[in-house]
């Protein structure tokens, strides 16, 4: 498994993640977001994250229990070091999560789509993902 690295401007990214008063109680303008994400994409879970310091926590989820995993386990991390979609078609076959706890055991994630999510300044907060227990791929609609 390989931990996700951190953006060269991270204090800065975590003091503007504050700043945004997101505390992890529910909120229905996510929940809508995630909802339809996880009917148009017909994947069992659909997230909006955070990524904080040492965690990655979920401001929306469909179809997961947990509200929070290590930000060493996250692909999120991996997500928001990008500009764009990040993809992985079978995390079984991927070095980076081949070994992740979350793809040996629950919620045993083998595809993954996660789009950072960006703030005017620039800073990656987190990411809105697409999660599923089966490989698949995206098509040029998706």
């Amino acid at each position: 498994m390989l931990v996700p690295g951190k953006p060269a401007n991270e204090a800065a990214r975590i003091d503007a993640l504050h700043g945004l008063n997101l505390n992890s109680e529910p909120e229905e303008r996510f929940d809508r977001l995630t909802r339809l994400a996880k009917r148009l994409f017909n994947v069992p879970i659909a997230l909006v994250t955070l990524v904080d310091k040492d965690r990655q926590w979920f401001k929306s989820c469909v179809g997961l229990d947990a509200t929070e995993t290590s930000r060493d386990v996250s692909f999120c991390g991996h997500a928001i070091l990008q500009n764009e979609l990040m993809l992985v078609p079978d995390a079984l076959e991927d070095l980076r999560f081949h070994d992740n706890p979350l793809v040996t055991g629950a919620p045993n994630i083998r595809f993954y789509a996660g789009y950072p999510l960006t703030v005017p300044d620039g800073n990656k907060m987190g990411t809105l993902c697409l999660i599923d227990t089966k490989p698949r791929h995206l098509d040029d609609e998706e």
